[in-house]
C-alpha cells in the first residue's frame, strides 16, 4: 500500500521499507533573534525580551523547535518622559578612598573644588568575586565584609547639578532599603547595603573609606 509520512511509524515499527528515503527527517528551522527590546517597566528592576518565529516546522521525527522567547533583567534609570527615576534604583559606583588625594589636587588645581559630604552604609551582601581581586589595583576590594560599616564619599567632579549629589548615593531610599553598589575595576565586585546617614566629612578607617564615582 501507498507510504504515510507518519513519524509514529518509528514506534511501532510498522515503517515502510523507503520511509527514510520517503520521508525524510525535516528538523525545525527558527529565525535569529530580534533585537531587545526595552525594560517593560522604567524605573523598577523587570524584564527584556528578545524573539524569533519559525521558518521551518520540525517534520517525519526532526528535532523540536528551541524556544522562541528569551528575557533578560534589566532596569531603565529614566522615565518614559525623560526625567531620572529615583536615586534608590541606581546602583553606587565605588573605588578606594586612595584615589580622592589625586582627585583632590585635580580639582583644586582648576579651582573647582567644592564641598562634597560622605555617607554611611552597612555592608549587607556582597559577591565572591570581590575577594578574588588580584591585580595591586583593585586589591582594596578585599576589605569589603559583610556586615562592616563603610563610609563613600562624595566629591567633585562626581557631585552632579542641580542638587550637587553623587549618582547612587541613596538620598530617596526609604528606611533599611536595600540599595546596590558596584566596584569599579571588577565587574564581579558587586552586593547591596543600607544607608546609615549623611555627614560632611567621612570618619571611617581608610580600608573602609571608599569614592562614589
Amino acid at each position: 500500500g501507498p507510504c504515510y509520512c507518519d513519524q509514529a511509524c518509528a514506534r511501532t515499527l510498522d515503517c515502510c521499507h523507503d520511509y527514510a528515503q520517503a520521508c525524510p527527517v525535516i528538523p525545525c528551522v527558527v529565525s535569529q533573534w530580534s533585537a531587545w527590546s526595552g525594560c517593560a517597566e522604567p524605573c523598577k528592576t523587570t524584564y527584556r525580551v528578545r524573539t524569533r518565529h519559525i521558518i521551518q516546522k520540525p517534520r517525519n521525527g526532526g528535532e523540536a523547535c528551541p524556544a522562541l522567547e528569551e528575557r533578560a533583567g534589566c532596569v531603565e534609570y529614566w522615565t518614559r518622559q525623560g526625567t531620572e527615576c529615583q536615586q534608590s534604583l541606581i546602583p553606587a559606583l565605588i573605588t578606594t578612598g586612595g584615589f580622592g588625594k589625586a582627585r583632590k589636587k585635580r580639582a583644586a588645581a582648576d579651582g573647582s573644588e567644592r564641598a562634597g559630604y560622605c555617607v554611611e552604609f552597612q555592608l549587607v551582601a556582597l559577591a565572591p568575586g570581590c575577594l578574588h581581586s588580584q591585580p595591586p589595583y583593585v586589591r582594596w576590594m578585599r576589605h569589603l565584609r559583610e556586615g562592616h560599616t563603610v563610609c563613600v564619599e562624595c566629591q567633585h567632579p562626581a557631585l552632579l547639578p542641580p542638587r550637587q549629589h553623587c549618582r547612587g548615593d541613596g538620598t530617596a531610599s526609604q528606611l533599611n532599603q536595600l540599595l546596590h553598589w558596584q566596584a569599579v575595576g571588577n565587574h564581579r565586585c558587586k552586593g547591596t547595603w543600607r544607608r546609615i546617614r549623611q555627614l560632611d566629612t567621612c570618619s571611617c578607617p581608610s580600608v573602609h573609606s571608599f569614592l562614589f564615582i
